[in-house]
């Protein structure tokens, strides 16, 4: 099984949202989780994973451990080349390095070139950004861009970002 979180924030509110499918080319989830949560910490620079991976991590106890292929979020694994772990990161450390994490971002962080992928989609001319850890980062972007849906962002994760706004 394959997750796909992600988190939309309204002031101190977060609504998280996880998407789980079972194989790279499928077009619907599986399953649908959600969770809502108050008292969330302010913005960080640097720390973004100070404010979404409590969600993470809360939404993932409800949701079956077993058979857990590997966990999409938005964001990045790392922030530099010098390995300092991201949301992604720090995800897969909180889970005993069990479940490889695919950190897929929209945006460039420059601080990281030898471990991100830019990933063309579609006939986008702006990339996605690919981190992984516990999967190499090549095989990581094969699996995305594998991924149901002929846009930039693939149809299951447009669908998981529309549902935490809803």
């Amino acid at each position: 099984m394959l997750l796909a979180f992600d988190t939309y924030y309204t002031g101190h509110t977060a609504k998280t949202v996880c998407i789980a499918f079972k194989g790279w080319q499928d077009n619907e989830p599986a399953h649908v989780y959600t969770e809502d949560r108050d008292g969330i910490e302010d913005y960080v620079s640097g720390e973004f994973y100070r404010r979404e991976l409590p969600c993470l991590l809360s939404l993932l106890e409800k949701i079956p451990q077993e058979d857990i292929d590997a966990i999409l979020v938005d964001g990045y694994v790392y922030l530099d080349d010098a390995g300092s772990f991201g949301l992604g990161g720090r995800l897969y450390q909180a889970l005993g390095g069990r479940i490889p994490v695919i950190g897929i971002a929209k945006t460039n962080f420059v601080r990281i070139t030898t471990a991100k992928r830019a990933l063309i989609r579609g006939n986008s001319q702006k990339p996605l950004y690919i981190t992984a850890i516990g999967v190499e980062v090549d095989q990581a972007a094969e699996w995305v861009s594998s991924m149901d849906g002929p846009y930039r962002m693939p149809t299951l994760l447009k669908y998981v970002d529309t549902l935490t706004r809803a």
